[in-house]
């Protein structure tokens, strides 16, 4: 994958969570909640496999999970929410991805672990056991980095928002994103990999990860306006 097809990509996604944004003004919020929710636990599924962007001039071969993408996705979700209907419903929002995730972690597992059908071709469930087996470190790992840096998320949005009273939606939107998504790839990779690599692997790691992360949150912010100005429309004419 070309880096012009990371950014493609990053579009399309940015564009299906936007839209969905905008349909919730008229169906109510719950509608994106819950597809934040999937979105969280899509990302922890597809994240097995591994990407390369392309290569990038001082940092090498970019390379980072396929999830990346969407769940970068959420944080543009959260922004929105927090910007349309407040700090307490994005707060429950982050809360609902938690549980999601917990039940999709516990029912993975349990299929994991649970005997096979005897005539289930051998190679079937040795590639089942092999994209859902969960490394336990990994996927605590997941769930701190994803609450702390969630959480971060909600709180620096309201803190920007309030320190500018209410102007530069651009600003509050990129710095309460990008913190927190340095946030989320340090403690990640942190805790699932301190001590499995060395030093310089793990910063190799947290800076293209980042980087790519970082590509989304300059990505997603004409899609944020998109979304805050046209829940007007919606409401004009009872779309």
């Amino acid at each position: 994958m070309l880096l012009s097809e990371f950014v493609m990509w990053v579009a399309v996604t940015l564009g299906i969570v936007t839209t969905i944004a905008i349909i919730s003004e008229r169906f109510g919020v719950e509608i994106a909640i819950g597809i934040y929710a999937s979105l969280t636990v899509i990302a922890n599924i597809i994240a097995v496999k591994l990407i390369s962007v392309g290569t990038v001039p001082y940092f090498g071969l970019l390379v980072g999970p396929a999830g990346v993408i969407v769940y970068a996705s959420t944080f543009l979700i959260t922004d929105i929410i927090s910007e349309i209907y407040g700090k307490e419903i994005a707060k429950k929002t982050v809360i609902t991805g938690f549980f999601a995730n917990i039940v999709a972690v516990a029912s993975i597992m349990i299929a994991v672990i649970w005997s096979p059908a005897p005539f289930m071709p051998e190679n079937l469930l040795k590639s089942f056991d092999t994209i859902f087996s969960m490394t336990p470190r990994v996927v605590i790992a997941s769930i701190i980095a994803y609450l702390i840096s969630q959480t971060h998320d909600v709180y620096a949005y309201h803190f920007w928002k309030a320190k500018t009273k209410e102007r530069f939606l651009w600003l509050r939107n990129n710095a309460s994103t990008m913190v927190s998504q340095l946030i989320d790839t340090i403690v990640f990779i942190t805790l699932a990999f301190y001590g499995v690599f060395d030093l310089n692997v793990l910063l190799a790691m947290i800076t293209g990860q980042y980087l790519l992360k970082l590509t989304i949150a300059l990505v997603d912010t004409p899609f944020m306006y998109i979304a805050v100005y046209t829940r007007g429309l919606v409401k004009s004419y009872n779309l």
